[in-house]
């Protein structure tokens, strides 16, 4: 770990410096013409590595908070995405392809599907930024999203240092656009089956609705400009910005999920007026409000929505929520989810969720049924605000297995679709397939194989239509009488557990305010950190809620690996005295870190949280 320090007023910050190794990804280079670099190659800039993964919702919030950045230091700063896959789907090169056409990543990206660039700067969560200066040396890291304001400061800081010392390089980065392919859809997100028999899907990559045609296929309209934006207006002027879900309201409207806009938006099917139903526009962050007016709550990536028993159900993937929108009083209100990343069952208000971005309702009005991708899991909830799960077992377990629920495995699913005899259909996204569970036999089957990334599907009279987002169309399927059986295919992921001794383990969450700012320690402790594990055996002590973050954990010595589920929080406020109120940040990260206990390891685990420089 290294300190920001200055030899004197007025001089440049003096940094301990880290070489930072050197970029390697066995998948190649994209969105740089065919060219590979080095860090060599980029000596003179100051160069941003983003480690991501194209599952992870808080990865996806980072490529929005980057926009900004890499526009304003676009002659300086050169941000470069380091793919680093969790499910076996995403070390697929040409599904990362589709992710960075789908995603809008206008940076190059190294494809590192061994994890060999993730290993050798010791990267321990999705997502993580590594801020390398012009010479070359790792300045500053970074675990978690809401930090592009403390990496800003930074480049300016290294932009007016290295332009004295005659180190920086401007000009124009090694970014090379794609070529954009004419097809009639782009990474379609969601379906909706219109009482004129036409389907509306999201055209989420291109930033707009298409009325299709009860054919699927004839475009009968365009809903948006097709331009990333947070407009309303008139079908041709309005805009979205990756619109996903879709659901119809009682008065005959289409409420949907704008998904990086952080809005629910509503559209008139017959006039093809566009409104703004819930959100600000602006992302929610911990601390801020989880009910109230509508247009005046930030909301967190909706990906899908659900009218149920009067209210707008919303898969708030961003927070691991479930939230609400009441159309009567135009509030809206979290409603299931604490915000920690997991599968816990329960009541609401205990439950956790990872990732919510499916959801149906029974077609008997009694369940709503959920898709949580991150723990490969079908949920439901309840009449009462219960929360159970019907197939998955948590963060880290994937698969392609038939059979009973409790064995069955699915990857990363997006989507669910009641069926009539009261079983569901499971857009089973990773594993390109569509399954089935029945909840009378307790059964999951496959209902057909060879999709491409289905990410919904809608009934349509005795034909299920799919929406094949990276075939960039929708298929129509019979549904057929008996589901066809695959051969059984189980994952965990690919990230390398880390050895631990047995016994006591500290775990130290390191986290110190960003420059300029300072602890919030106005109302009392500004931190808090949160420790389980799966399974619940492997800690025998240490686990729960408490503020200092620093803990010393039991691990259970007939309990040989598992996972540890870590959630760390800690606020800073603007360093003014003579600002009576100060703008104050919340730094959250969560954690899920495979171990596995062996004799003569490492007793402690350090996590770095937000603001702090940290050398590789």
């Amino acid at each position: 770990m290294s300190r920001s320090t200055s030899d004197s007023a007025g001089s440049a910050p003096r940094r301990v410096r880290v070489r930072a190794p050197e970029l390697v990804g066995e998948g190649g280079w994209l969105n740089t013409g065919g060219q590979g670099y080095t860090l060599a190659d980029l000596r003179g800039r100051i160069v941003v590595l983003d480690f991501w993964t194209f599952c992870c919702i808080n990865c996806l919030h980072v490529l929005d908070e980057l926009r900004e950045l890499e526009e304003k230091h676009s002659d300086t700063v050169v941000v470069i995405g380091v793919h680093s896959p969790k499910f076996v789907h995403e070390a697929e090169h040409a599904a990362v392809v589709d992710a960075v056409e789908r995603y809008g990543v206008a940076h190059p990206v190294l494809d590192d599907p061994e994890l060999a660039t993730w290993k050798q700067y010791a990267v321990r969560a999705w997502p993580t930024l590594v801020v390398i200066d012009p010479e070359g040396y790792v300045v500053a890291q970074h675990a978690g999203e809401g930090h592009v304001h403390a990496i800003e400061r930074l480049v300016t800081e290294l932009e007016a240092e290295h332009a004295a010392k005659g180190t920086l390089r401007r000009g124009d980065g090694p970014y090379v656009p794609p070529e954009p392919e004419p097809t009639t859809l782009r990474f379609p997100g969601k379906a909706l089956l219109l009482p004129s028999g036409n389907l509306l899907v999201s055209d989420t990559t291109r930033h707009r609705l298409v009325e299709l045609a009860a054919d699927g296929e004839t475009v009968v309209r365009h809903i948006g400009s097709g331009t990333r934006g947070f407009a309303d207006g008139t079908a041709d002027t309005a805009t979205f910005n990756e619109p996903q879900g879709l659901a119809l309201l009682d008065d005959g409207a289409v409420v949907v999920a704008d998904t990086v806009n952080h809005a629910l938006r509503r559209l008139d099917p017959g006039t093809g007026e566009v409104t703004t139903l819930a959100g600000t526009g602006r992302q929610w962050w911990q601390g801020s409000p989880t009910a109230g007016p509508a247009r005046e709550t930030d909301l967190s990536s909706p990906w899908d929505v659900a009218v149920w028993h009067g209210l707008v159900w919303i898969a708030m993937a961003g927070v691991h929520q479930l939230w609400a929108y009441d159309p009567g009083d135009r509030t809206v209100a979290a409603v299931a989810g604490t915000t920690n990343e997991g599968l816990v069952d329960g009541p609401g208000a205990e439950a956790w969720f990872a990732q919510p971005s499916g959801l149906a309702v029974s077609l008997d009005g009694e369940h709503l049924w959920l898709a949580d991708s991150e723990t490969s899991a079908l949920r439901r909830v309840d009449l009462d605000g219960t929360v159970h799960t019907a197939v998955g077992t948590g963060l880290f377990d994937f698969g392609h297995r038939d059979g009973p629920a409790g064995q069955a495995l699915l990857q990363h699913p997006l989507g669910v679709t009641a069926l009539p005899d009261g079983s569901v259909a499971v857009s089973d996204t990773y594993n390109h397939a569509l399954r089935r569970y029945d909840p009378a036999t307790g059964e999951v089957t496959t209902l057909a194989t060879d999709l491409r990334e289905p990410s919904d599907a809608v009934l349509v009279g005795d034909d299920i239509v799919v929406v094949e987002s990276a075939r960039h169309r929708l298929t129509r399927l019979r549904l057929p009488e008996e589901a066809v059986r695959v051969t059984a295919v189980a994952h965990r992921t690919r990230r390398a557990a880390t050895e631990v001794a047995p016994g006591k383990l500290v775990l130290d969450v390191i986290f110190q305010a960003p420059a300029g700012q300072k602890l919030d320690t106005r109302y009392g402790p500004s931190s808090r950190l949160l420790v389980s594990s799966t399974p619940p055996e492997l800690l025998l002590a240490g686990e729960g809620a408490a503020t200092d973050l620093t803990r010393t954990l039991e691990l259970n010595p007939a309990v040989p690996r598992g996972v540890l589920h870590i959630s760390a929080m800690a606020a800073s406020c603007d360093d003014t005295p003579d600002t009576e109120y100060p703008a104050c940040h919340v730094h959250q990260q969560d954690w899920g870190v495979p171990i596995r206990v062996t004799e003569g390891a490492t007793n402690r685990l350090p996590l770095i949280l937000a603001g702090m420089d940290e050398g590789g």
